[in-house]
């Protein structure tokens, strides 16, 4: 099932997943054909809306093992894939900083112990640090010592989400790949040659291929506060989310996101923006003075367990879909299992990380 140097790939999709792996056939040297629903911005892509941080264990309080092990494959990856690209793109390993109110107590208790939990099956994951007030105000000192307890979280990291997909965008260009913008295709309106592979990566896109998919709506703030002086993702306890403050370069925050089972894309409600804003307020006053940017809504991508697949769907032909609310922990995983996958037909990194690697005939 090897492909073949000097061969064609096609990439349905340029999102996060189709742009990382248009690049890495190119630079295996492969001519390499990308279309794409939306423009070089990705407009209408989940990526687009994330705040793309890297963080396993803190994600481990709402997710499977197997998103943990891809994530802490991935925060080693990140600096290469980045390192190959052209254009800069803001990269942080700083760690994240957990914090609750009094009256989340409780929540911070069972988080707590999911983390536990994961050090333990994961030793090899940095454990999270309790830090007390005073702790808390000598990472961030703007925190002002408002919260009496919270915890730190090592060697977890982010990115900044629009700065990368322009990199890719611009990468793929750079190694010559050929890119059909505003040009969206179905498996079946693509012929790439016998010898060729085909690649869909369309997220939400491929239900009528992969009728298990479903969206997951996401709602998420983007402000200009130049006052906050917030230096790493800072995670404040909620009982019925999780919310995230992610300061990127130029005194942008993305504050986000809520989780709800729909596949709803109008604006964002007012509850919701009204819960985002309140819990930024509530960790940095300095947010009632940020302007609001941007109030973005996308859906994930999502399978019925919540855990991203690879189908090989034929003879040259794979599906690389269901990354959720994971995109960017995941994704350099995803690309290394799809390559295995490729050349093999099988990946010894997904079964290491317990990924499902299906063959499929339609």
């Amino acid at each position: 099932m090897t492909i073949a140097k000097n061969s064609t790939a096609v990439v349905l999709g340029a999102g996060l997943m189709g742009r990382l792996l248009a690049c890495a056939l190119a630079q295996r040297g492969h001519r390499v054909e990308v279309f794409d629903a939306g423009g070089p911005l990705a407009e209408n892509a989940a990526a687009r809306v994330a705040a793309a941080m890297l963080a396993p264990l803190a994600e481990s309080a709402v997710t499977e093992l197997p998103v943990v092990r891809m994530g802490q494959h991935a925060l080693k990856r990140w600096p290469q894939l980045l390192g190959a690209l052209a254009q800069p793109v803001f990269f942080q390993q700083s760690g994240t900083v957990v914090l609750w109110h009094r009256q989340d107590t409780a929540e911070a208790e069972r988080f707590s112990g999911q983390l536990a939990r994961t050090s333990t099956a994961l030793p090899s994951l940095p454990h999270a640090q309790r830090m007390d007030a005073a702790g808390l105000t000598a990472l961030e000192p703007s925190l002002e010592h408002r919260f009496a307890q919270g915890l730190y979280l090592p060697d977890e990291g982010q990115l900044d989400n629009r700065e990368l997909l322009a990199a890719l965008a611009h990468q793929m260009q750079v190694l010559g790949v050929t890119v059909h913008w505003n040009s969206p295709r179905m498996p079946d309106e693509v012929n790439p040659g016998p010898d060729s592979w085909l690649f869909d990566c369309r997220g939400l896109g491929a239900q009528p291929q992969w009728g298990a998919l479903r969206g997951v709506r996401g709602e998420v703030a983007r402000v200009h506060a130049p006052g906050v002086s917030l230096s790493r993702p800072t995670r404040l306890l909620h009982p019925r989310y999780p919310l995230y403050i992610a300061p990127k370069p130029g005194g942008m925050f993305v504050i986000g996101a809520t989780e709800i089972e729909s596949d709803d894309l109008s604006p964002a409600s007012v509850r919701s923006t009204l819960e985002l804003l309140s819990a930024a307020y509530t960790v940095h006053p300095g947010f009632g003075e940020a302007r609001i940017i941007e109030m973005g809504v996308q859906l994930r991508p999502t399978l019925p367990d919540n855990l991203p697949q690879i189908r090989l769907s034929g003879p040259r032909r794979m599906q690389i879909n269901g990354l959720y609310r994971h995109g960017f922990l995941i994704a350099p995983a995803m690309l290394d299992a799809a390559l295995q996958a490729m050349d093999n037909g099988h990946s010894a990194l997904a079964e290491q990380w317990g990924l499902s690697l299906q063959h499929t005939v339609h």
